[in-house]
């Protein structure tokens, strides 16, 4: 098929650089839940904030107040979640200043970082998913390729736009939109 874009091969270590991009998003589910479940623990004895990291912060500093009755047990079980909020926190940093510190090296992040909007990890997570651009002919073809365009279907010349197909790389499109 003379249309046909096949998909090209990534290096070794583009394919690294993805790789540090999924365990980042894994480990900011996983702080995301740790969050939840300390505000749901919280607000089992009554104490309720509103959603947030920092307002989750907050419900830290009142778990060392002694004025608290909370029993033994629950104090232990939060303590724990909130051990691994913190550690889930350092790592997620770690990454993220490893993502940097390729964004600086990587002349394709480098100068992807340049468009405003666009920082080290999504300037790293394209310039690893996608090494060479001319593949595209053009920008709506990156965007439908991505998945944010709408659907067509025209016809008659009279253009009838859907919704957007969201079938492309949805790390890629979470970084952009989100």
């Amino acid at each position: 098929r003379p249309n046909m874009r096949f998909v090209p091969i990534k290096s070794g270590e583009n394919q690294g650089f993805l790789m540090l991009h999924r365990a980042r998003g894994l480990l900011v589910r996983q702080r995301t839940m740790t969050a939840c479940a300390i505000r749901a623990h919280f607000a089992e004895f009554g104490i309720i904030v509103g959603q947030g990291r920092q307002r989750v912060d907050g419900l830290v500093d009142v778990l060392d107040d002694e004025e608290l009755t909370l029993p033994a047990h629950a104090r232990i079980a939060l303590a724990v979640l909130v051990n691994q909020l913190k550690e889930l926190d350092r790592q997620v940093e770690a990454i993220e200043r490893e993502l940097a510190q390729i964004q600086r090296v990587n002349p394709m992040a480098k100068l992807l970082s340049s468009i405003p909007g666009i920082g080290p990890i999504t300037a790293t997570a394209l310039a690893a998913t996608v090494p060479d651009a001319t593949i595209f002919r053009s920008g709506r073809e990156f965007a439908a390729w991505l998945g944010l365009t709408p659907k067509q279907n025209s016809t008659g010349g009279k253009d009838r736009f859907g919704r957007i197909t969201k079938q492309g790389d949805s790390y890629l499109r979470h970084l952009l939109v989100i």
